[in-house]
């Protein structure tokens, strides 16, 4: 079945989360390096790294069903989640596991293969040069709108604002650049 489940997009695998187990899995193999890339960005710690990974897969599979399709992409929506996973473990000085003892996932495991899993998920070829040089390929307009909006964590309105725009205008770059960087990323051998 996990090859049929391959072919769907992700709201599809999101509303099939609560009767397909196999559903969520596709979706966490399909947008793990993103997430882990994104925390990597904004801290150097690897432990950190995984544990906020786990953290902001583990509050997408309890809100699952709560993903509006037709909206911002789901990696936009996975991003968002990491970003306040984030900014609470700063916070709090420690990353909160609340939603993995909710749903009974076991603690994140520190092991060194578990280490060296980040590590590969960081280093395979896709650093951050390489996911410069994606968003360097893209149109100016949505360049800007995803640089300041997943990079630079802004709101739709303050970039509206700065670009002389619509928040929905902005949106919609956001939107379609990062479709076009999903797709560039997934044709990268």
């Amino acid at each position: 079945m996990a090859g049929s489940l391959e072919q769907l997009d992700d709201a599809e695998l999101l509303a099939l989360t609560g009767r397909d187990a196999e559903a969520f899995g596709v979706f966490y193999e399909r947008h793990e390096r993103t997430i882990a890339l994104y925390c990597a960005r904004r801290t150097d710690n690897r432990e950190n790294i995984a544990d906020v990974t786990a953290e902001t897969f583990a509050i997408a599979l309890r809100s699952a069903d709560r993903f509006k399709p037709g909206g911002p992409p789901a990696v936009a929506w996975l991003i968002g989640i990491a970003r306040n996973v984030l900014h609470d473990s700063r916070r709090r000085g420690r990353v909160q596991d609340a939603t993995r003892r909710r749903l009974g996932m076991q603690p994140v495991d520190f092991s060194e293969a578990s280490l060296e899993r980040i590590d590969a998920l960081l280093d395979d070829g896709l650093g951050q040069e390489h996911w410069r040089q994606l968003l360097d390929s893209l149109p100016e307009d949505q360049r800007a709108a995803v640089r300041a909006r997943v990079i630079d964590e802004r709101d739709y309105g303050d970039i509206a604002g700065q670009l002389q725009t619509s928040e929905a205008v902005v949106r919609q770059r956001v939107s379609r650049g990062l479709r076009a960087l999903r797709r560039a990323y997934k044709e990268t051998p």
